[in-house]
């Protein structure tokens, strides 16, 4: 064998690892499970007298830079926005040729995953690096949809075991002085430095939270240049999140499940870029592109329904709806809206770690806050702000029955425990296909465990993976959970 198919093969091993990050997996455990939650009795359920009192903060809205959606889907996923990565030969030659084109690309981009983009570096190098679709994307009953949140991907691996490989391949083949070497080292640099600070405990859940801390940490605010030290240390928590729905945006005037992001939804994009990025220069360009990418979103529509619906319980669930539900979830149909409700973390009581990452005071804290809104991301005419007032937003439930699994870290598989906290399950696991649905529960088909078994069993124990709260619906009945499961199809 000679030198360049020797790296090729070692190559080809670390991008089956790499393209395990986002591409629709399964549980090689589990086959075709059913839920194994106790069923509620409806002779033995009552209301309680009095239901909870709601502490919310309604949150204001922001003016958006608003451009051309068309422009901004193929911005999205074929665009530039990313400034270092593997040279694109190297790329096609350890990872195959995909010819399966998922989002109708042409050119370089025709033949690599829908989940990674080809682009020119600064040097004229052509590179390949992961775009958005990676976590802003998913499968449901096998077909790729865009906006849907990756509910599948396994950032569970030590992706800085791995590029090191890489590394390796790239240096033999051009040389650490060439202009290959130059394209590929900050997307490197990235990669070691989210590699073991970001993995989760569980296939499914997403570090970006983690992530965007650990890539500013090592910028500069105002330069936003790369330092190979970081400016301040963090904790070992690596707190999971789930990835909200694209089509839920445009109620919004906040960004993320703690509210943090708000005004200029567009600056918070980039941050994207930050794994990449070489120069400053190159995000003022593509925060000139995200206006676009911000129309394209808001014109997603939540998906429809697409099983039989009962229209009389519907109707019924609608009235459960408007009596237990409305003040923090909106009305739906002709006269929609939708109140913004950032909810205390002791009205919804869900597992407050995800919350409290910026609530709480500490240096780390402190160096986030101060890092978005007085640096680069937020001083000029369209700032971003980074707001932490403690608690979730209780998000609109349009097309909530594609979302699963549910809560802001995934930790219920099904809408029929969310509404039912006391069948929530503290492990258990499912298949990671995309058409093993419940049409009865409205999520995921899953086991119960006895304990965590592996990387596919959710483990409700852990700091931030925890399933309390949002007890709201133990005061229904067996029937009216069931009325507004079916009016929750509708939405």
């Amino acid at each position: 064998m000679n030198l360049n198919r020797s790296v090729y093969v070692a190559i080809l091993v670390c991008f089956v690892f790499f393209s395990s990050c986002s591409s629709e997996g399964s549980n090689p455990d589990i086959e075709n499970p059913t839920a194994e939650s106790p069923s509620p009795d409806p002779g033995t359920e009552s209301h309680t007298p009095e239901e909870p009192i709601i502490e919310v903060n309604a949150i204001p809205a922001s003016a958006q830079r608003i451009g051309n959606a068309s422009l901004g889907y193929e911005y999205l996923i074929s665009g530039e926005y990313m400034s270092s990565g593997v040279p694109y030969d190297v790329f096609v030659a350890g990872n195959g040729e995909n010819n399966q084109n998922l989002l109708d690309r042409n050119g370089d981009n025709a033949i690599i995953p829908h989940d990674y983009t080809a682009a020119t570096a600064t040097n004229g190098v052509r590179i390949v690096s992961p775009n958005c679709m990676s976590c802003h994307s998913g499968f449901l009953d096998d077909e790729l949809m865009v906006g849907l949140g990756n509910h599948s991907g396994d950032f569970t691996i030590n992706r800085a075991n791995d590029i090191e490989m890489v590394s390796t391949g790239v240096s033999l083949l051009y040389g650490q002085g060439s202009d290959e070497w130059e394209a590929f080292d900050q997307f490197r640099k990235g990669i070691l430095a989210i590699g073991a600070t970001t993995t989760t405990e569980v296939v499914g859940a997403n570090p970006a939270d983690r992530i965007t801390q650990v890539l500013a940490s090592h910028r500069d605010k105002n330069t936003l240049e790369w330092s190979d030290s970081p400016y301040v240390a963090l904790d070992e928590d690596i707190i999971p999140t789930d990835v909200p729905a694209w089509w839920l945006l445009k109620k919004k005037n906040a960004m993320f499940y703690h509210g943090l992001g708000r005004k200029d939804f567009c600056k918070s994009f980039i941050g994207s870029s930050l794994l990449t990025l070489t120069e400053k220069e190159k995000a003022e360009e593509v925060n000139e592109k995200m206006p676009d990418v911000l129309a394209y979103i808001y014109s997603i529509e939540a998906p429809s329904y697409p099983n039989d619906i009962d229209t009389d319980l519907a109707g019924v669930g609608s009235l459960v709806f408007a009596e237990h539900c409305v003040k923090c979830h909106g009305t739906y149909g002709e006269n929609e809206s939708y109140p913004n409700l950032l909810v205390s973390l002791n009205t919804i009581g869900t597992d407050p770690a995800l919350s409290n990452r910026y609530s709480g005071p500490s240096q780390i804290n402190d160096y986030f806050l101060d890092w978005f809104n007085n640096g680069w991301f937020g001083t000029d005419e369209n700032p971003l702000e980074f707001k932490a007032e403690g608690g979730y937003i209780a998000p609109p439930l349009d097309g909530i029955w594609a979302t699963a699994p549910y809560f802001h870290n995934g930790s219920v598989p099904t809408l029929e425990l969310v509404l039912n906290s006391t069948a929530r399950p503290i492990y258990w696991s499912r298949t990671f296909d995309s058409s093993d649905y419940n049409t009865n529960e409205l999520g995921w088909n899953y086991v119960v465990e006895a304990s965590k078994k592996d990387k596919y069993t959710y483990d409700t124990t852990l700091k931030g993976y925890g399933n309390e709260g949002h007890t709201f619906g133990d005061i229904l009945t067996a029937d009216e959970r069931a009325a507004l499961l079916e009016y929750l199809k509708t939405l």
